[in-house]
């Protein structure tokens, strides 16, 4: 009897440890479905988007370009138009970290002479002389983000020069030039973005809203911009502009004419997204309970298909900058004094200086790799713009 009544027991105790592992599993999973179903969209768009290693890397790298671009006075050692004629054309100079067993960052101070051939200028690093590289020294003056007044420079020297990527023919420094230059470069871009985001949001979503003749009618618009070359269209309409307006105006300018070119692509990729939304529940309801159409577009169907607009504007923003840099480079674009990536390839028009002085084109290297990192990062966006696929 008393075996039966331990066997009992112990029959009795696994079943309700066995009640208990099922409540315990059954609460985590409704846990889990709660958890699952009050993630937003957006949350899932970050998930997704992070396991995208290459699509992360190329949002860090477009990243540290802006904040180059926004802290560039102080991390450039020279100014723009810093002028040290005795270093013209000067390769791209050495750092050396250590000296004599400790961490002491300089470069080898430089003898100039001749070729007796070629009547180039040489230099020779001297090792004998180190010029040690100072950290937040003063040098040219500047407004930092262009607003509060400084002197302080990241790194320079006391004596001689500091040029990681050379000079150019006037001895100017070109890691100065090319970090300075990625203000007017990528912030045209932002700027021309927003404004082509703009236009192709609103005629795009009142296009697949309004149907009809609204639709033809804009459809008819794109098609006319489309037709057009690209290139000798932008070639055409900077030409026109006149030659004694000041560079704020070309830049602002050359930003409208970009924008209102490149509007386009947008337009017609939310034309087919509205064309679906116009027909889901919460459109009707809207029309049901007496909202007006702007309401609709606004507070409905622009924020419904957010997610793809940002996605547009990552990958438009290559496009943008290289339409800048094309024209800049051919110099029908940006002109002196501004500076930008575009505006530092023309010294490598020349194919004799290209071939004696190659660090020229390293302008053409941060275009590259600002490309391929927006190309990256909007690659990703794209693919976590749809979370619920795998």
């Amino acid at each position: 009897m008393k075996q039966y009544e331990k066997t009992a027991a112990y029959i009795k105790e696994a079943y309700d440890r066995q009640n208990l592992l099922d409540e315990s599993i059954a609460h985590q999973m409704i846990k889990a479905e709660k958890n699952v179903v009050a993630t937003s969209q957006w949350r899932l768009m970050w998930r997704k988007y992070k396991r995208n290693r290459i699509a992360v890397a190329g949002g860090i790298i477009v990243l540290l370009f802006y904040l180059t671009a926004l802290f560039a006075d102080f991390i450039a050692p020279y100014g723009l138009d810093d002028r040290m004629v005795q270093y013209s054309y000067l390769p791209p100079q050495r750092i050396r970290f250590f000296a004599d067993g400790r961490f002491q960052p300089h470069v080898l101070a430089l003898k100039t002479g001749r070729d007796p051939l070629t009547l180039q200028r040489t230099y020779v690093a001297d090792p004998e002389k180190r010029i040690p590289i100072r950290f937040f020294v003063k040098g040219t003056p500047y407004k930092l983000m262009g607003i509060f007044p400084a002197s302080r420079h990241l790194f320079g020297v006391e004596e001689g020069i500091v040029s990681l990527l050379g000079t150019d023919g006037q001895g100017r420094d070109m890691f100065s030039r090319v970090i300075k230059g990625s203000q007017i470069s990528l912030t045209i871009g932002l700027v021309g973005v927003a404004l082509s985001l703009f236009i192709g949001t609103v005629l795009g979503v009142v296009s697949g809203y309004y149907g009809g003749w609204v639709d033809n009618l804009v459809q008819r618009l794109i098609e006319i911009v489309r037709s057009f070359p690209p290139i000798p269209l932008w070639m055409a309409l900077t030409a026109a502009l006149p030659r004694h307006w000041p560079p704020l105006w070309i830049y602002f300018t050359i930003t409208v004419i970009l924008s209102l070119i490149g509007w386009t692509w947008l337009a017609r990729q939310l034309r087919g997204k509205v064309l679906a939304l116009r027909e889901e529940d919460f459109v009707m309801a809207s029309r049901l309970a007496g909202t007006g159409d702007m309401w609709i577009i606004f507070k409905h169907l622009i924020p419904a298909t957010f997610s793809h607009i940002i996605v547009i504007a990552t990958l438009s923003m290559p496009s943008m900058i290289l339409a800048e840099s094309a024209l800049s480079f051919l110099g029908l674009g940006l002109r002196p004094p501004l500076t930008s990536w575009g505006v530092l390839l023309q010294q490598a028009q020349n194919t004799q200086v290209l071939l004696l002085y190659p660090w020229l084109m390293i302008p053409g290297f941060f275009v590259a790799i600002s490309i391929l990192a927006f190309n990256f990062m909007g690659d990703g966006l794209r693919d976590a713009a749809d979370p619920y696929t795998v």
